[in-house]
């Protein structure tokens, strides 16, 4: 368990690396094309398809963080009521909790996939730049592929959590 419970938990931390990089960029190039539509009667001008690798790169980054936070549990969470629970009673809400958002997210990786398939069919591509619109989606399925296997794997810890009557990733988790 030692080992794969590492080897999931480094998945999604080198992950929500790229998936920062990827925003870093993205942020980077879009303070350059500002810049340079500040300053068109010099000769600059904005960078081509700004949008357009905005668009892709943050979808990419939105999923490339899911697993991580996943993992870390670091979703909203309300525990006003569950917190005068006991530990059983909350590990039992954890579980159910996260089946929840283990469904959505496979539901939300199904119908990615089925975009991206959609795009494939018709090679549909940007406006500006002409790349295809698949490689965002390829993109993000990639990264949503990793969350349900992430996800999947967190809620078999929760499960084992519940059955065995004891926390099983130490030190994972944030203190609200």
């Amino acid at each position: 368990m030692q080992g794969l419970s590492r080897a999931v938990v480094g998945m999604a931390r080198w992950l929500a690396i790229l998936g920062g990089a990827v925003l870093i960029a993205i942020t980077v190039m879009t303070v350059i094309s500002i810049v340079g539509r500040g300053f068109i009667w010099a000769g600059l001008g904005p960078v081509p398809g700004d949008f357009e690798l905005v668009e892709a790169g943050a979808a990419f980054a939105v999923f490339a963080f899911l697993p991580w936070c996943q993992i870390n549990r670091g979703h909203a969470t309300v525990d006003v009521f569950t917190s005068y629970l006991s530990p059983g009673a909350n590990r039992v809400i954890d579980l159910i909790s996260e089946a929840v958002m283990t469904f959505v997210i496979v539901l939300i990786a199904w119908r990615l996939w089925y975009g991206l398939l959609d795009k494939l069919r018709y090679n549909e591509t940007t406006f500006i730049l002409q790349f295809p619109v698949w490689w965002g989606y390829a993109a993000a399925m990639f990264a949503a592929s990793v969350g349900v296997l992430v996800s999947l794997f967190v809620l078999y810890v929760r499960f084992r959590e519940v059955v065995e009557g004891r926390p099983i990733l130490q030190g994972q988790g944030v203190v609200h």
